[in-house]
């Protein structure tokens, strides 16, 4: 929602003040300059990127589009699960969450946190190194950095649209400048036209030179900023799972072990110790 709030703010802003100054809006409107600057940005896009990545950035789009999914709720529905797993472990030992692990759409302490099921790859990361202590073979200091290359891996992947889209508004203002050439040369060609008419295929040249820088840092650029933020909170839910169970892993109690992870979290999403405190009593009360 924000992005189109923004959009709405640029463009309102760049041709509101144009019209006000007294601009005619028609002189802006070139289509053949959108297809010389569109076209060779998609171009380059395609010839600059792999199938893998070309296919990671169409899908990661539409995410701009929609609220961050990493409210506070989820995080207290998560810290309440990984609270009543490791109070299971303490009570009862590593076996007694095999089933869970193993089946966690299964299980009657997953099921309880609907938020946390709905996320495949949080469950997943989840569960892998839950089995892996449940498998008694690995140490904390090994499973930790297992997961430092989980997270760096699935951060690396993430930035890829990032970067692509990065590029590809870093190049919009240079294929803004291509197109106002060819409006220029265009120009040259009918150098015996009236001055008037002259004036008009100069302006009509002017507007690639506007039109990519426009796009660039006022639509494009933005893009992947917005992108980059949401691949940030992407990982910091890895690392509030991970601080978790490596402090269980190291001997500190359920409780403790929930503590560092609400430590790592976000401010904007992190949940007092009052407010957990509650929300784990009420589940486990369900």
């Amino acid at each position: 929602m924000l992005v189109i709030v923004g959009y709405a703010i640029v463009a309102f802003s760049v041709f509101g003040g144009f019209v006000m100054s007294g601009g005619n809006m028609g002189a802006l409107f070139q289509p053949i300059e959108l297809l010389m600057i569109g076209g060779a940005a998609l171009g380059a896009f395609f010839v600059g990127n792999g199938m893998k990545a070309v296919k990671a950035t169409f899908k990661s789009l539409p995410m701009v589009l929609k609220g961050s999914k990493y409210t506070k709720s989820l995080y207290l529905e998560l810290m309440a699960l990984l609270s009543e797993i490791l109070s299971k472990v303490r009570k009862e030992g590593l076996m007694s969450i095999e089933d869970d692990v193993e089946n966690p759409g299964q299980s009657p302490i997953f099921s309880k946190y609907p938020a946390v099921m709905a996320d495949h790859h949080v469950v997943e990361f989840m569960t892998d190194y839950l089995r892996l202590m449940v498998s008694g073979n690995m140490d904390a200091f090994q499973i930790e950095s297992l997961m430092d290359n989980e997270i760096g891996t699935h951060h690396s992947e993430g930035e890829i649209p990032v970067h692509a889209i990065s590029r590809v508004g870093d190049a919009m203002p240079a294929f803004g400048i291509v197109a106002a050439v060819m409006g220029v040369v265009h120009t040259m060609e009918s150098v015996g036209l009236p001055p008037a008419e002259l004036g008009i295929l100069i302006a009509h040249a002017l507007v690639g030179t506007f039109l990519g820088i426009l796009l660039s840092y006022g639509f494009v650029g933005p893009l992947s900023s917005a992108l980059e933020q949401k691949l940030q909170e992407s990982s910091k839910i890895l690392e509030c799972i991970k601080v978790t169970i490596l402090a269980s892993l190291n001997g500190y109690a359920p409780q403790l072990a929930i503590e560092f992870g609400r430590k790592v979290l976000y401010s904007t999403e992190r949940p007092t110790f009052l407010e957990l405190e509650e929300h784990i009593k009420q589940s486990r009360s369900r």
